[in-house]
């Protein structure tokens, strides 16, 4: 299955949990009463992954999706109609100035996520935006402090931290069970996406779509990256793709990032477009872990990925024996991120995504590059709040 066809099957599957007694997020499972406010959403970008986030935002009882936009006014058409959407518009420019709306969520390409994220910010509107929220950390910086000064806010994907996994994990590490932590490793790839060219093409690549997860998660629970030393290449350096036939790939397929965290930690993420996996995309029966932590007291280790995981293995020297923890799967879905936000400002309950974590991945991702292309270590200059879980 290749991950176009994933992420449609991911959609039905959303589709049905939403029209259930149970939602399949742990968002909702306080929500004993329609809240007295709903979050007007508008969607830009109605593509594959809008087949996955309309069925949640559409389920949650703190959004309202207002109007969809696509420059293939058809697409916007097609989910309108399959997700009762009243307005739908072919350009921002109208959907900003059409029936009002208070958080843009953007599901564009991810080169078209700065310009569009800006504009909506000018027009005082809230942001999610899927990953990533700008081009460089310099735009979205400069997006972060324009929202502040506007009045507004904006939030980028991924929402693994939102996780039981991902909380367990930090829990784990707080309490000090695993000793002093020394090291640890992530990965993520898939045979590479067939159907649009953007993923090869500039501002694209193997980091910012699927290397951005793992960074995500490994700064999450170890802190902020100091710096970063990293080799990227391309293995596959032609595609075949469904909207541009034969093209020459320009971004990274290929990405190896060791990060140097606080008290001298040090982690290796390894993702790219040409990995076979037997489990495929989805991850279905896969009992290997996808990420891993070892100290001197113990080792921690998270199975399935980590936009999607299935338990928590951990032994430690006080229980040597490998137990899995945290194996419900019921209480996180990674295209919750959009919910979560309208959730947030509905009832202002307190996030654990952060604009600033987002921002800070976003600057290693572009630190890889430039310590590829410079062949030296690269020093960091954001940081954001941490620990993201007490």
């Amino acid at each position: 299955m290749n991950r176009k066809e994933f992420i449609a099957r991911l959609g039905m599957a959303g589709f049905a949990l939403s029209a259930s007694p149970v939602v399949n997020s742990s968002i909702f499972a306080t929500a004993t009463a329609a809240p007295s406010k709903k979050i007007r959403v508008g969607v830009i970008g109605c593509g594959s992954v809008s087949g996955v986030y309309l069925p949640h935002l559409t389920a949650s009882p703190y959004a309202e999706v207002v109007s969809l936009c696509d420059i293939k006014p058809e697409r916007a058409a097609r989910r309108a109609q399959e997700f009762n959407v009243k307005n739908t518009y072919p350009h921002i420019d109208e959907m900003l100035s059409g029936v009002e709306f208070d958080l843009l969520v953007n599901l564009t390409n991810m080169q078209e996520h700065g310009h569009l994220n800006r504009q909506a910010l000018m027009a005082k509107k809230y942001v999610w935006s899927e990953k990533p929220m700008a081009n460089t950390y310099d735009e979205g910086r400069e997006l972060y402090e324009l929202a502040i000064k506007l009045g507004t806010r904006i939030w980028g994907a991924p929402a693994v931290v939102d996780s039981p996994q991902f909380a367990f994990m930090a829990k784990q590490l707080n309490a000090g069970k695993l000793g002093r932590v020394a090291a640890a490793h992530a990965h993520y790839g898939h045979q590479g996406p067939g159907w649009s060219a953007f993923f090869y093409e500039k501002g694209g690549g193997s980091l910012p779509d699927l290397g951005v997860y793992n960074i995500s998660t490994l700064t999450g629970l170890l802190g902020p990256a100091k710096s970063v030393v990293a080799m990227t290449n391309v293995v596959t350096p032609t595609r075949n793709v469904d909207d541009k036939g034969h093209i020459q790939v320009v971004a990274e397929d290929n990405a190896m990032i060791i990060m140097e965290h606080q008290n001298n930690v040090l982690s290796h993420i390894q993702c790219g477009f040409n990995y076979f996996d037997p489990y495929g995309h989805e991850g279905t029966g896969q009992e290997r872990p996808t990420i891993s932590l070892v100290g001197s007291e113990g080792n921690m280790h998270l199975v399935g990925y980590d936009w999607a995981p299935f338990g928590v293995d951990m032994a430690t020297v006080a229980d040597e024996k490998t137990r899995r923890y945290e194996t419900d799967t019921k209480g996180y879905v990674w295209q919750e991120g959009a919910s979560v936000i309208c959730e947030h400002l509905a009832t202002g309950k307190e996030l654990l995504i952060n604009a600033e974590h987002a921002l800070h991945v976003l600057e290693i991702i572009e630190a890889t590059r430039l310590s590829q292309a410079e062949g030296r270590r690269i020093q960091l200059r954001s940081s954001f709040k941490f620990p993201v879980v007490s």
